[in-house]
């Protein structure tokens, strides 16, 4: 039987071929994982539909396929049987052959437990996964067992002598990155988005300071809470309010689906480039919740342990790039086909003139809203963002509307 790509993930088109987890011969049973993909989200296995042998594949590593494309060819074990009692029969005359001899042989193939995160761990190094011993469960290979075997490995390597007279090496030579895989995915998303939307980006000035003082009071009782998870907060309530920023359009039916459901996504920056999960009903959540979930999916980001369910259904999208600088904002580009994004930048003490005219020092936060301007008008987004910047700077009222 042909297995072939079938789609794994919301509005996935293609996906790169990263490694086999098999090879031509192997015996499997249902749901084993075949091979490794990478989509525009998310790393993921290809599993066998059924018990089988391996025969043959049909794509190679690094390559982009579409949907429907075949992976590979999938013998059914009698199938497989049948063929070789046949081969048996015909070369009788060489002498008596074990018909089974063609399974035992395949079978003993070691099978790998390890999640796809690991196995690019160890393909990266140059690690031969199925040498590893797994500490996990059932002999799960972890992370951390591939680190530990790349440090042993280092602290064995024979060091070069100082008086070496081996030549340096070349370095002039200019370096290539493959533009495949997430990086090529994000890149098509990103133009497409541009290309679609008519993007409008409006900038504000947020006072932080008293959410930090609530914070850092927070903090010293034992309740650490992120001031993303009231920067979330702050925006479902506003997008209970202004709801045209958590909508769709749908121009072949010439309507604004209005959503009133708040599926909030993430943007974070992973290693193989930018995650986005999301946190689900929002309007229903506390800010302790929406904490948890926050760290716990950064966590799975970060470890590319992302599950489908885990990036699915975003409504709006939020950056928080203040961490690594960035004073005057940016102009984010929107996730196709939401209508609006907000980016948080950097946060800077700054003298600030109050109604009667004090000099003080407060802590200011720049943002940058990028909208869909054929959904919204500029008017709208300034009504949001002076929302959101109200709720921000006086904490008690964002908690009063809660209740």
């Amino acid at each position: 039987m042909e297995v072939k790509l079938h789609d794994i993930g919301e509005g996935m088109t293609e996906a790169e071929i990263n490694c086999f987890l098999v090879k031509p011969g192997d015996i499997v049973q249902a749901d084993d994982p075949l091979l490794e993909v990478q989509t525009d989200k998310m790393t993921a296995e290809i599993p066998s539909p059924r018990a089988g042998i391996i025969r043959e594949f049909k794509v190679e590593p690094g390559q982009t396929v579409p949907i429907g494309t075949t992976l590979l060819l999938l013998n059914e074990m009698d199938e497989e049987m049948n063929r070789n009692n046949q081969k048996q029969t015909s070369h009788s005359t060489k002498g008596e052959r074990d018909p089974f001899a063609f399974a035992e042989k395949k079978s003993s193939s070691k099978r790998v437990l390890a999640s796809p995160f690991t196995r690019k761990i160890a393909r990266e190094n140059g690690i031969n996964i199925e040498k590893v011993v797994g500490s996990g469960p059932s002999g799960r290979i972890t992370d951390e067992d591939i680190y530990q075997l790349i440090s042993a490995l280092q602290e064995t390597a024979v060091a070069p002598t100082i008086n070496s007279t081996v030549a340096p090496t070349n370095t002039s030579k200019n370096e290539t990155i493959p533009f495949r895989g997430r990086r090529k995915q994000i890149a098509k998303k990103m133009v497409n988005s541009v290309y679609t939307i008519p993007h409008c980006t409006h900038f504000e000035e947020v006072d932080v300071t008293s959410l930090l003082q609530f914070c850092s009071e927070l903090k010293k009782r034992n309740q650490n809470i992120s001031i993303t998870a009231f920067f979330i907060k702050a925006l479902s309530i506003c997008l209970k309010e202004y709801p045209i920023f958590n909508a769709i359009l749908e121009e072949e039916n010439e309507v604004i689906r209005v959503l009133h459901e708040h599926h909030i996504g993430i943007a974070i920056d992973a290693e193989d480039g930018l995650m986005v999960p999301v946190i689900q009903n929002v309007e229903k959540k506390s800010i302790q919740s929406i904490h948890a979930e926050v760290k716990q999916l950064t966590e799975k980001a970060l470890e590319n342990k992302l599950a489908i369910k885990d990036i699915s259904g975003g409504t709006f999208t939020i950056s928080n790039v203040g961490p690594l600088g960035g004073s005057f904002g940016a102009t984010p580009i929107i996730q196709h086909p939401e209508v609006a994004l907000v980016s948080f930048h950097k946060t800077k003490k700054m003298p600030v003139v109050t109604e009667d005219d004090q000099i003080v020092i407060r802590s200011i936060m720049n943002l940058s809203m990028s909208f869909d301007h054929r959904v919204a008008d500029g008017a709208t987004a300034v009504r949001f963002t002076n929302r959101f910047a109200a709720l921000i700077q006086e904490p008690k009222m964002l908690l009063l509307e809660m209740i």
